[in-house]
């Protein structure tokens, strides 16, 4: 198991930017495939991006492909989401989620792969 802390978030204009960090304990995070979710005010919590555990592959949600780039580095522990070209509707609670794997490719979309969740951290996005 890992534990998961978010930080980064805050309130940006849109078209500014911010990046999301997520930091994991433990000595086997690299065998951990890696996601970012977010949940806005009354709807479910939906896929943002993903990353295997050796980093060769990633996921995005069409809705902010070309706009945000999931990374990690194994030997920091760290998972990084840059977010560029924010717009309003980005605004909720970013959720960093780790979820152990044996295929070092593997990437996971749905929130029930993940069985780590971080506390979620706030990005608001003004007009």
């Amino acid at each position: 198991q890992v534990q998961l802390v978010e930080s980064g978030g805050g309130l940006v204009q849109a078209g500014g930017s911010l990046r999301l960090s997520c930091a994991a304990s433990g000595r086997t995070f690299s065998a951990y495939s890696m996601g970012w979710f977010r949940q806005a005010p009354g709807k479910e919590r939906e896929f943002v991006a993903a990353i295997s555990p050796s980093g060769s592959i990633t996921d995005y949600a069409d809705s902010v492909k070309g706009r945000f780039a999931v990374s990690r580095d194994n030997a920091k522990n760290t998972v990084i989401l840059q977010m560029n070209s924010l717009k309003p509707e980005d605004t909720a609670v970013y959720y960093c989620a780790g979820s152990r794997t044996i295929i070092a490719s593997r990437v996971f979309s749905v929130p029930s792969s993940y069985g780590n969740w971080g506390q979620g951290t706030q990005v608001t996005v003004s007009s």
